[in-house]
Parts: C-alpha cells; structure tokens; sequence
C-alpha cells in the first residue's frame, strides 16, 4: 500500500492495553448520555444556529468579489499544475508534486479547513472558478448561459456519492492510487465530470448534487463556527450548523461514504485483510500481472462497498428502532442524519492525523521542485522534514479522543433533534437508547481497527 494514501502509525508500547481504551471510551459516551438526559431538556442548537454577525468590514474583506477572484484563479491554477506534473514529471511518487498534493493537501487539508472555517470549497473548487470564469465570458459577450437540462429531484445527492465512491475507491482499491499517470487520468475524468455536469444542469445545482467534493465538505463545513449568512459572515457555536433534518435523497450515503471508507482504510491494513489479498494473489498465481492487480482491485472495491453499507445499515437499523422505542408516528431517518457529521469528521482525524502532519510536510521541497527535476524554484528544495515529529503513541492518543469527542457531539446533536421533534421527554430519551448503542459500537469498532493497523 502507497504512504500516500494512507496514515501513518500504528499502536505500540502503550501504558495500558487497547481493551482500557474501548471501555472507557464506551463508558465515555455512556455518561456523556445521561447528563444530556438530564441537563438538556430543550432545542439549543436550532436557537444558535443562525450566530452572530461579525463587523461589517470583515464581511466585506473575506466576501470580497475581489479575494473571490484571487483564490479561484490560485486554485485553478492549482489544478494546472497538478495535472501536468501527474502527466509530465517524475513517476516517483515522493518526488512529483501530484500525489502529496491530491491526498494530502487537497482530501485532507480541505476537509480540516472546512470543519474548522466553513464552507471554504464553495471559494476554493477550481472547477467552480473554471465555470464561474466561463459564465462570465459569455455574458461579456452577449450570450445567456442557461442550463441545459433540468435537475431531477429524485437524484438527490446520489450523484455526489457516486463520485465520492469513486475517488476513495481509487485511493483504497487501486494497486498504485499515487501513480502519477493513474492520478493524471483521474484527475482528467473528474474534471470532465466537474465542469459537463455544471454545464449541463448548472453550477449551483451540481455543487449542490453532482460534484463529490462539494457536497462532502459541504457537510463538514456545517461542524465550524463560521458560516455565511445574507451576505454576512457569522460566528457560532461549533456544531450548530447540524441542527435540524436532512431530508435530501442521498444524504445517507453521502456520509456512508466518508465514513465507511475510513474504516475500510483501517481495516485493510490489518492482517486478516492482507492474508485475504495474499490467497487472491495465490490462485492467481499462473495469471498475468495485470489479471492479479484486476482481481485485488476488484475485491477491494467490494470490501469499501461492504463497509459503506454496514454504515447506511446499522443507522437505518438504529433509527427505526428508535422510532419503535420512542412511538414516533413518522420515519426519523432523515431527522437524526447529521448525527453522523461529527463522527465522519472524527474518524477522517483518526485515521489521517499522522499523514497529514507528516507528509504534509513534504509539500515544502515539492513546491520548489514539482515535476522532480532537480530545481529549486522557491529555495526549499533542500527542507527536510521531520519524520518523527510525532511518536506512535501520541498518533493513538489523537486517535481516541477525536473518535471519543466525534460520538459525544453526534450524540448531542441527535439528542437536540429528539427534544425538538418528539412528544415529550420520556419519548425523547427512548429513542436515543439505539442511538447511544450505535455510537458506542462506531466508537468501538473504530478503536478496535486503529488499533490493529
């Protein structure tokens, strides 16, 4: 498996075994459910969700048309660059620009911007800087730019989750997901896909549905205490931006999705997995090269696709019977959804803290030097970076408090939609017995993959 598109770091010489961990991060969350019974009796987030303004001159710098236009043209500048190193530089992974920069700087430093500023993509997508510039040329010159067909309800956010399925399958199914001229072809198709759908049914309602990465930080972006609001820019309280139903089709597997790839991502580096591989790799022994990286790619994907399905499984399992618990007359899938934000976003932390902090580094020497020929444009090409920044223990460490404080906020955010949306307390708390069930078997099971990474 490439560094690139995995983390970094594994348990070892821990103060006390693995098992103390799960216990008490399950005890954790138990008490973190009784005190939410007892002390939250009443919708907060709903009430907070909106923030407060900050001044106005901030608003008018970080909404600038101005900076909008100076960071769209960096992006897709970006995007430039990191296509024609993927085509045209060095095949070492560690040494061309694109591989460093599509999974790490990209799918993890985006995703962490967005949880931590807001929906910074909205800005950032250089495909929407692409489109945006298009649609301004045309208008210059006298033309409409209109959409070609209209958008299907139905579709959701189906589309997006294709695409999000896509580019994890590349990046966990793929023999070589950091080849340069494999990301250089996936970086072609998604950008075909980007802008045709954008073209097709507009760029606001494919942000919206169709383009993977918008929609998944979309979400994230909902965890920050930042947002935009009526031209403003607003601070609130983390994780207000939850509150309420998602009741758009697709949602689900949206975060399906980014949840249940990282746990495949653990899960696949632990030996049974490998010994799973290794047998593949035995009864095709006689095949060609080619046939062999087929068939390992191909029982990858369906492992990806098993783990994504556990997770839509197990939450619809858990929501209907807290409906059943709860007498609730309505489905709740859609109302208890976004629980699940905060815990995508935790494991995303566990399972990538060490390459982001590690490799990310790497995008230092890269900078200078992107095609790996030998240059020294920006003269850091000689920036060595630091591989033992952080120990194997202090990685675990991150790993169990994120997970431990992603499932405490899923179960407060699901808490404060129970005592908004069901009659009574007593109806409130039952239904959350089979929410609190599930975080306790995410939060363990994650631990337990990390831990045998």
């Amino acid at each position: 498996m490439s560094l690139l598109a995995h983390g970094i770091g594994g348990v070892r010489d821990l103060p006390v075994p693995p098992s103390f961990f799960f216990v008490t991060a399950a005890v954790v969350l138990v008490v973190s459910f009784l005190l939410l019974g007892v002390l939250w009796k009443r919708p907060l987030l709903e009430r907070h969700q909106a923030g407060r303004a900050l001044p106005e001159a901030v608003s008018a710098v970080v909404l600038s048309r101005t900076l909008r236009i100076l960071l769209q043209a960096l992006s897709a500048g970006l995007l430039v660059l990191t296509l024609a190193t993927a085509l045209f530089g060095t095949t070492t992974e560690l040494l061309n620009w694109a591989p460093t920069f599509v999974y790490v700087a990209f799918w993890l430093g985006v995703a962490l911007l967005s949880m931590l500023l807001g929906n910074v993509w909205s800005v950032l997508s250089p495909w929407r800087a692409i489109s945006d510039a298009t649609v301004w040329a045309l208008e210059r010159g006298g033309r409409e730019a209109r959409p070609l067909l209209e958008w299907p309800e139905r579709w959701g956010r189906y589309p997006a989750a294709g695409a999000l399925f896509a580019f994890v399958s590349l990046e966990l199914a793929h023999p070589r997901p950091a080849a340069p001229r494999v990301l250089a072809v996936a970086i072609s198709l998604y950008t075909y896909w980007a802008l045709m759908g954008m073209a097709v049914y507009g760029r606001e309602r494919w942000t919206r549905s169709g383009e993977g990465f918008a929609v998944a930080f979309g979400l994230l972006a909902r965890i920050a205490p930042f947002a935009e609001r009526d031209g403003r820019v607003v601070v609130r309280w983390p994780f207000t931006g939850l509150a309420g139903a998602d009741r758009v089709p697709g949602t689900l597997l949206v975060i399906g999705v980014l949840l249940g790839s990282t746990s495949f991502d653990g899960f696949s580096r632990t030996s049974g997995w490998q010994d799973l591989l290794a047998d593949v790799r035995a009864e095709l022994a006689g095949s060609s090269l080619r046939v062999v990286e087929l068939a390992t790619t191909l029982v990858n994907v369906v492992g990806l696709a098993v783990f994504v399905g556990a997770v839509v499984l197990t939450y619809l399992v858990a929501v209907t019977a807290a409906r059943a618990l709860a007498g609730a007359e309505r489905p709740l899938v859609p109302d208890f959804l976004l629980s699940l934000v905060p815990i995508a976003a935790a494991y995303l932390v566990a399972h990538y803290f060490s390459l982001f902090v590690i490799q990310g580094q790497f995008v230092v020497p890269l900078a200078s030097d992107p095609f790996g020929r030998g240059w020294d444009l920006l003269g850091t090409a000689d920036f060595a970076p630091d591989l033992a920044l952080v120990s194997p223990e202090t990685v675990w460490y991150v790993q169990v408090v994120s997970l431990v404080v992603g499932h405490v906020a899923g179960l407060a955010v699901a808490h404060d939609r129970a005592v908004a949306v069901l009659a009574g307390r007593r109806a409130a708390l039952r239904s959350q017995y089979a929410l609190l069930a599930l975080m306790i078997l995410y939060t363990v099971g994650g631990l337990w993959v990390l831990s045998r990474g």
